[in-house]
């Protein structure tokens, strides 16, 4: 069973898939993948001092025409970057739909997934590592890469043809949260005292922006104390609907110097502010925007993300 991929196609290195290294590694981790101690997972998260539990705000989406959404959106996206959206019109089953598709996929024999492995040239595709740096340090994930939009870069024969249901939950999958976003950017717009469409339209226009998807895939990891999933970073586009496990608390934002792990509330988009939409303080400075994926001793593996802009 092929366990890397290389095929000469811009990677400086064989890539060697992390559910391979999980399948083969025993109890402990090869080196690439350790952390500096400096960027390895936070196990202790700072608590209010009013008492509870600290987690990005939750932003009920049921009437996103309302001033009060348009309210919290701003405050939400001001004060952390982040927030959950829920009662956001997607449906339950659709979510549970697309992850299994996606956990089908990469159940399948390597060497069907390794019919789409992808290059440096576009990432479009199944693939293990993002940057082309000889040596670096490694994330404990693989995932699969899809362009969205404009409809020009968009091929289905890019698309796995297996399981059956992939193709057809990831369409209408996409189309939903590609419409969520939309509503989103109409409430920032008007968070930030601009016409509701003037985002959307810096962004190219209803159609005409730019969208594609990530499913992340993170095998069982023994050692997860030592490494992260995705490391810390922020994302360059507009913004970002995170689809986490419901399960799994694994995703972490930075907050006034403090990583925060986020209690994910069931069948909630995450929305993540990206760097081209930067929602500006009272005293003018910007939020500085920052997140990462850590794994626990856990079955569960499958994330998927939608990145806009």
């Amino acid at each position: 069973m092929s366990s890397c991929f290389n095929g000469g196609a811009g990677w400086p290195e064989p890539v060697v898939r992390v559910q391979a290294v999980s399948d083969t590694c025993g109890e402990a981790i090869p080196e690439r993948y350790v952390k500096p101690p400096s960027e390895r997972p936070s196990t202790t998260t700072p608590q209010p001092a009013s008492g509870g539990v600290l987690n990005i705000p939750v932003v009920d989406m049921s009437m996103p025409d309302s001033d009060e959404t348009v309210r919290a959106v701003e405050a939400a996206c001001r004060e952390w970057g982040f927030f959950q959206a829920v009662n956001h019109g997607v449906r339950p089953e659709l979510l549970r739909r697309a992850r299994s598709s996606w956990r089908g996929f990469f159940r399948q024999p390597a060497e069907l997934r390794e019919r789409y492995a992808n290059s440096p040239t576009t990432y479009e595709g199944y693939g293990s590592r993002l940057g082309t740096t000889k040596g670096g340090h490694l994330d404990w994930g693989d995932y699969y890469f899809l362009h969205l939009l404009p409809t020009s870069i968009k091929s289905h024969d890019k698309w796995p043809s297996l399981p059956s249901t992939l193709r057809d939950a990831t369409e209408e999958y996409s189309e939903e949260v590609v419409k969520l976003s939309r509503r989103v950017t109409t409430l920032l717009s008007k968070g930030l005292g601009l016409d509701g469409g003037r985002l959307q339209e810096a962004f190219g226009g209803e159609g005409d922006e730019g969208a594609c998807l990530r499913v992340n895939f993170y095998p069982r990891c023994p050692q997860p104390e030592l490494t992260l999933g995705v490391a810390a970073h922020s994302d360059p586009g507009g913004m970002t609907m995170l689809l986490v496990d419901d399960h799994v608390r694994g995703l972490q934002v930075r907050k006034d110097g403090h990583w925060i792990t986020v209690d994910p509330v069931p069948d909630a988009f995450i929305v993540n502010i990206g760097d081209q939409i930067q929602v500006k303080k009272r005293e003018n400075t910007h939020v500085q925007l920052a997140y990462r994926f850590t794994r626990v001793r856990s079955r569960k593996k499958l994330l998927s993300k939608i990145d806009v802009g």
